[in-house]
């Protein structure tokens, strides 16, 4: 398994359309932290996207999972840019390909 960070873009445009579907995108983040995919998630603080530490078996695997996301069914992510991470220090260490 690889730790992946995933940053998601928002279009100022489609804020209404989160708002509405943040309940069910953060329920399905919830579902894959209890999987043991996600490893933390948040938003920016001047909410222009988020942060998104996700646990997969590929990159392939990965970015199948995230077209699952409410948020991306409903066309609320402006862009994605997803890049394997190695966490060798902190809390996130016992993720890290040694």
């Amino acid at each position: 398994m690889s730790v992946f960070a995933v940053e998601y873009v928002y279009g100022a445009e489609a804020a209404a359309a989160r708002d509405e579907h943040r309940p069910a995108h953060r329920e399905w983040l919830n579902g894959l932290v209890k999987q043991g995919n996600v490893l933390a998630s948040g938003p920016f603080v001047d909410n222009a996207g988020a942060l998104l530490l996700f646990v997969a078996e590929s990159e392939a695997d990965l970015n199948e999972l995230l077209k699952q996301d409410p948020f991306a069914t409903a066309g609320t992510i402006s862009a994605v840019k997803t890049t394997q991470w190695n966490p060798v220090v902190g809390v996130l260490s016992e993720h890290a390909d040694k």
